[in-house]
């Protein structure tokens, strides 16, 4: 079947098809549907696949060869009826291979006048780049192995190891996994200028906004958009609508909400009505939180100065806990994990919160996140006490470990779980 990639934009779609069409096949058939203009118009009228090869290969003046030749259609979301013309391509004609790829893909799709290839596709998502992937990006393939054995075995790293993944994993934070910021750091081995790099791709999704929503709608998803650092600033890190503007509700800015989590520019977190098998029958759509999909532009958008960042251990500072979050929620949205936390209800003695909840098999996990190693957790007594995990796990500073049924994982191990 075609493949549908999906991924915020930026987020290095293009180039990850492009080394693979080099790498997996005799040559590539590439348009892109938002910056021709051309090959946009093949599918205003008849969308059988043998024409539409025609076309395509009149327009790249090179046969297209089944099995040999990747067909990419990028930028898909600019052509609606090019999406719809997958169902025909699985149908009737399979030989042909072909990937589209759209940043806005989400978005497009939930146009009235989209016909969307239901079971004639395979969808995939492309993320930010991890803290793993980061650390092979740094040649640091042997630390990425030595993390990985310590978090199964539960084995402290040893101080200089810990030290040096530690230092990383702060590094990370401010770069985050966007391809242009990390490629910016290499190439400069300065984080001085990765913020502008960082701010471009703000101005590439505020751009995106205007073009792809009405004018009401693009102000709107703009100012849900800029509330989020707000939003997580706050103790209490639910999404509150009346952050963005004073009496601001759901059916105001429900929609903008949508309009980001389906651009993949925001990762949602819903609160559990209680965490039991299976979680997700339990998620409470009213109740959710709202973080970046790459914690470098939070971090950016934030203006949290570097310095306290790099000075982690040393600074007591509220918002590095919000950061921390943002950082874990990122890793278990690219594994494809749920996105859920819980909240008691009882007033009694004061609330108790657990960060996220994942569920492995038949075992529903409390997952506690501290920005730092003073891991001393309330919530997490609660939860334990009250729903009896067979064991828990801190996401900390402090290094690897398991004790009183607790599993102990650092902070730049996340990738791990």
């Amino acid at each position: 079947m075609p493949l549908l990639l999906y991924g915020a934009r930026q987020v290095g779609k293009t180039h990850i098809i492009r080394e693979f069409g080099k790498e997996h096949y005799k040559n590539m058939a590439y348009v892109n549907l938002e910056t021709d203009p051309i090959a946009s118009t093949w599918f205003d009228d008849n969308i059988d696949p043998k024409r539409i090869i025609m076309l395509l290969e009149a327009h790249i003046k090179s046969r297209i060869i089944p099995d040999e030749t990747l067909i990419v259609f990028d930028e898909i979301q600019s052509c609606e009826r090019a999406l719809t013309s997958l169902k025909y391509f699985n149908e009737n004609a399979p030989e042909y291979h072909i990937i589209a790829a759209g940043s806005l893909l989400g978005v497009a799709i939930k146009r009235k006048d989209y016909s969307f290839p239901v079971g004639n596709v395979e969808s995939k998502t492309l993320h930010p780049f991890t803290f793993e992937e980061f650390l092979w990006s740094q040649k640091e393939d042997i630390l990425v192995e030595e993390i990985t054995t310590a978090f199964i075995t539960n084995t402290p790293l040893h101080p200089s190891l810990h030290k040096r993944a530690s230092d990383l994993y702060k590094v990370y934070l401010i770069v985050g996994g966007m391809p242009a910021s990390i490629l910016e750091y290499m190439n400069t081995g300065s984080l001085v200028t990765v913020p502008g790099v960082q701010n471009g791709i703000i101005n590439d999704y505020i751009a995106d906004m205007a073009k792809y929503a009405s004018d009401s709608e693009a102000i709107k998803i703009r100012a849900a958009y800029n509330s989020v650092p707000a939003q997580l600033a706050k103790e209490n890190r639910k999404f509150q609508y009346k952050v963005i503007q004073r009496g601001g509700s759901s059916s105001i800015f429900g929609d903008a909400i949508d309009w980001l989590e389906t651009a993949r520019v925001v990762n949602k977190c819903y609160n559990l009505s209680t965490p039991e098998m299976p979680l997700e029958v339990y998620k409470d759509f009213t109740n959710f939180k709202l973080y970046m999909s790459d914690t470098g532009l939070l971090t950016m958008t934030s203006r949290t100065p570097q310095e306290i960042i790099l000075n982690l251990s040393e600074t007591e500072n509220r918002f590095l806990g919000a950061i921390a979050e943002n950082y874990v929620a990122q890793h278990f949205a690219a594994h494809d994990k749920k996105l859920l936390y819980w909240r008691s209800e009882s007033k009694s003695g004061g609330q108790a919160e657990i960060d996220f909840v994942i569920q492995e098999g038949t075992d529903i996990i409390p997952v506690e996140v501290k920005a730092g190693e003073r891991v001393a957790s309330r919530s997490l007594s609660v939860f334990v006490k009250r729903f009896k995990p067979p064991y828990s796990i801190r996401i900390s500073g402090k290094n690897f470990g398991f004790e009183n049924e607790i599993k102990s994982v650092p902070l730049y191990a996340t990738f791990c779980i």
